[in-house]
C-alpha cells in the first residue's frame, strides 16, 4: 500500500494525468449533448415553422396623428430622451406649448464634426 502523503513524483503525475483526462472527457460528453439537443430543437423549429401557414399580411392602416402633434420627428445619432429635452427646452424657451412647434429633425453634432 503507497503512502498518500509522501507520493512519488510518478504516482502524482499519473493521478494529475488521470484527474485532468477525467475532466475533459466529461467536457466533451457535455458538449455533445449541447450539440445534439441544439440540432434536435432545430429541427423541431423548422417543423412547426413549416407546419404553420404563412397567412398574408394586410398593410396596416393609416393612424392619424394625435391632435396637436406636427408630424414625424426623424432622430440623426440622438437617443429618443435627449430629443425630447431638447424639444421640451425649445419650446420653454420660445414661451410656447410644444404642440404648436414643429420639429424635422434633431441630429446629435460631434466635436469632431464642428
Amino acid at each position: 500500500m503507497s503512502d498518500l502523503i509522501n507520493i512519488s513524483f510518478g504516482d502524482a503525475a499519473l493521478t494529475a494525468l488521470l484527474g485532468y483526462l477525467v475532466v475533459f472527457f466529461g467536457l466533451v460528453l457535455l458538449m455533445v449533448v449541447v450539440i445534439i439537443m441544439g440540432k434536435i430543437m432545430v429541427s423541431r423549429a423548422n417543423k412547426a415553422k413549416a407546419a404553420v401557414p404563412a397567412a398574408p399580411t394586410a398593410p396596416a392602416p393609416e393612424v392619424p396623428a394625435a391632435p396637436g402633434s406636427a408630424g414625424e420627428l426623424k432622430l440623426y445619432d440622438t437617443d429618443p430622451r435627449d430629443a425630447a429635452m431638447i424639444m421640451a427646452i425649445v419650446a420653454d424657451t420660445l414661451g410656447k406649448p410644444i404642440n404648436q412647434l414643429r420639429f424635422i429633425s434633431i441630429k446629435e453634432v460631434k466635436e469632431d464634426e464642428v
